[in-house]
Order: C-alpha cells, then structure tokens, then sequence
C-alpha cells in the first residue's frame, strides 16, 4: 500500500505520516518500506484513476508492505492506528488463504519448484565444469617456452610464457 493511502485511512497528512517514519527508519528495513521509482509512480498514474494527482506531485510515494504497516502502529501510536493496522494485516491473512486455497496454485508452486531445480542444476553443472577445469589447470600447468637473450637456465636474462 502507498503512503497516501494508508494516511487516509488513519486520518493523517500524508507528510505526518512519513515523518513519523523517518524518526524511525530502523523500524522499517527495505522489506518492510521502499520509495517507488519515478517509472513505477508512472505506471501506477497510467493504470490507476484514483492516482492522477501523483501526476503533478513533486516525490513519488512511499510504498509498504505487510510489515511495514505493522510497523506503522508504533510509530504512529494511535487508537485508530492500532486498529486499522490489525485489519489490513487481517487482509492480508485472508488474501494469502484465497490465494493458498485456489486448486491451480499448489501446482503453479509445485511447477515453479521444478522450474527452479532445473535451474539450479543446470546452473550448477556450468560452475562444476568452471571449477574443474580450473583444478585441471592448476594440477598440470601448460608448458612454458623460454624466451630471452640467455641461454644458461639458472641465470635471470630470460622470461617464460
């Protein structure tokens, strides 16, 4: 959810609502809250009729997700924080069962599984070859042909390559 929307919902400027935040950036690591980028604020204007006064807006908002608005209630401290924290995290719940619940995503998650273990393997046999070849390299070094003005060995008027 962005910015805007949440200090709506808790009844407070927008402006209060990032300051508080920002007396308190330890309480929300990047997971928890990230500042849209400037394409991203423009997708969100394109896509979305209620954001057409981003347009003209001179930041692009904040965005944050289930975490960060658990956070919010202590650093807002208010009744109506609390509350309006305890039902979008209760939103959340719900959208996570429906989404659990629905008969294709186990097997979107399983195919997903698979897709990444391929990858992994895949990925993992290149890294196995790099290494192997480098062992090979180290174990038998080539061969170097001496090069330079000298022709006794132990003396330092040669180079190798």
């Amino acid at each position: 959810m962005i910015d805007r929307d949440l200090a709506d919902l808790y009844r407070v400027e927008t402006k209060k609502l990032n300051q508080a935040v920002k007396r308190n950036t330890a309480r929300f690591p990047s997971e928890f809250m990230f500042k849209l980028t400037d394409s991203e604020t423009l997708e969100l204007v394109t896509n979305c009729d209620r954001f057409k006064t981003l347009k003209h807006s001179s930041s692009t908002p904040y965005a944050f997700t289930e975490h960060g608005i658990a956070m919010l209630s202590s650093v807002l401290n208010s009744e109506r924080a609390i509350t309006i924290n305890i039902e979008i995290v209760k939103a959340f719940i719900k959208l996570r069962h429906y989404t659990l619940s629905q008969p294709d995503t186990n097997a979107q998650v399983a195919e997903l599984r698979q897709l990444l273990l391929l990858y992994i393997e895949k990925n993992d046999k290149r890294v196995n070859d790099i290494i192997l070849a480098l062992n090979n390299l180290i174990e038998k070094p080539p061969k170097t042909k001496k090069i330079g003005f000298g022709v006794n060995e132990k003396a330092p008027h040669y180079l190798a390559v």
